[in-house]
């Protein structure tokens, strides 16, 4: 990408602050910042150098500085690039950037350093959108994922599979050449062992995106139940502070509320919900509707229900009643610290004994605390956790897919795979291999931005924030 203009931005958060730091690309970045920074000749110092002076309005000081030098190709963009750290006064950051255009700098576009970057090829797409995950990270866990995806591992792993591809692609395109004296270049054979090697390596990668969705974005668990379970303590309980309102009379949540933890480096997002009961209250109605379309929304729920006004029986017909074995979640007895007996026997029975709830082992997730007290909600959070990442194993070394473009790319891919499987069984010509495997080819091209267009790079860098 040969660009003949420099580009300029506030790369730290709009506001005040102790300090702003304002970043120039492109060819003219260090001789356009010389026009207005008074100190150190900037032309003649070294990249990844940093000097202090002043940014000047003529004879006026605007503000006291530090400019940081990286020379072209040993920066972010491949370009020379400027960065400049100066007081954090809205006014005086917009001074200097207005300073900077009139001395031939041009406003940066959402993403447009980062773009660069990929068009120089410094990163690939996908280690492009890593970095815009790394700035949206909320947890631990968010921000692990988007580091090891801007390395470069998964972009390594899907370079290698496609160019195994291309060199078998390249057999066949020979193969259409020489058509006429019936040649085979291409072992069929050889060509179906290569596309079993290479489903082998990406179902791993398709099936951890609900792991790495859950890394990502976190997890909707929502809490639901009869009014008087004890919803909102267990919120406040979680939360460790008073967020939602307490009181012994059924029916106070009228609206869902939400608010969220970390969890072992994974963020939950808590959402209290309206009683479930028959009620002729119009408001209250309207609550317990809007709960019913949060749990089927979730990704887990906790069902609370009281100990002491609830038979296993009753437990037996909610747990149908609200098709609760078709979602992910626990059943939870609370109030256990005023229960007058101690025998939790007949629920665990209840749920094991019938045919609908042992088939998703819905006894296994029936547990017991007092949210009032405490008890057992570390217990409860252990389980959470597990059910949040159930089926997926949680290895830092593997590679874990958590953007939706790349999933859907790699399902092409592999469906489009099993296609070509499918032909060869039933002997179709080279040119109708040749044509899935260019299909395949791009599906997986289009992750690391071998193949792209303009509708895909405005969509993807339009999402970022300006000044990256």
């Amino acid at each position: 990408m040969q660009t003949d203009d420099t580009i300029v931005a506030l790369s730290t958060p709009q506001g005040t602050g102790a300090i702003a730091v304002i970043r120039l690309s492109g060819i003219g970045a260090i001789a356009i910042t010389g026009k207005i920074f008074k100190g150190h000749n900037l032309a003649a110092q070294p990249s990844h150098t940093i000097h202090y002076g002043h940014i000047i309005d003529g004879d006026k000081i605007v503000d006291e500085v530090m400019v940081s030098l990286f020379r072209a190709p040993k920066s972010f963009t491949t370009e020379d690039m400027v960065e400049i750290s100066c007081h954090g006064s809205p006014f005086i950051s917009e001074q200097i950037i207005r300073l900077l255009i009139q001395a031939g700098a041009r406003a940066a576009k959402p993403g447009e350093f980062t773009l660069r970057a990929f068009m120089n090829g410094r990163i690939d797409l996908s280690q492009a959108e890593a970095v815009a995950d790394l700035i949206a990270s909320n947890s631990d866990a968010a921000r692990d994922l988007a580091i090891k995806q801007m390395r470069g591992g998964f972009s390594t792993q899907i370079k290698d599979l496609r160019q195994r591809l291309v060199n078998f692609t390249s057999l066949i395109e020979l193969e259409l050449d020489f058509s006429e004296e019936d040649v085979e270049f291409a072992n069929r054979s050889q060509l179906i062992e290569l596309i079993n090697e290479i489903q082998t390596l990406l179902q791993p990668l398709i099936e951890s995106f609900k792991l790495g969705n859950v890394l990502k974005h976190g997890v909707n668990t929502v809490i639901i139940g009869k009014p008087n379970s004890g919803k909102s303590t267990l919120l406040n309980t979680l939360l460790n502070e008073e967020r939602a309102i307490v009181s012994h009379i059924p029916g106070t949540t009228r609206d869902t509320i939400e608010e969220v933890m970390n969890l072992r480096g994974i963020q939950f997002r808590f959402i209290d919900t309206a009683g479930i009961r028959t009620t002729t209250d119009v408001i209250e109605l309207a609550g317990v509707e809007r709960a019913l379309e949060k749990l089927k929304q979730s990704s887990v729920y906790i069902y609370l229900f009281d100990v002491n006004t609830t038979t296993p029986e009753e437990l037996l017909h909610d747990v149908k009643e609200l098709a609760l074995t078709e979602f992910n979640g626990l059943i939870v007895g609370n109030k256990i610290d005023t229960a007058h007996w101690n025998n939790t026997a007949p629920f665990f029975w209840i749920l094991k004994n019938n045919p609908a709830t042992n088939a998703v082992n819905l006894h296994d997730r029936l547990l017991f605390i007092s949210a009032a007290t405490k008890k057992n909600i570390d217990v409860l959070k252990e389980k959470l956790y597990a059910l949040s990442i159930q089926n997926s194993a949680l290895n830092t070394e593997s590679v874990i897919i958590s953007n939706m473009r790349h999933y859907e790319a790699l399902v092409k891919a592999s469906n489009t795979l099993t296609e070509i499987t499918t032909g060869i069984e039933n002997q179709i010509t080279g040119e109708l291999i040749s044509l899935e495997l260019k299909r395949t080819l791009q599906y997986l091209g289009e992750i690391s931005g071998e193949v792209t267009n303009d509708e895909i790079l405005g969509n993807i860098f339009g999402k970022f924030c300006i000044g990256k």
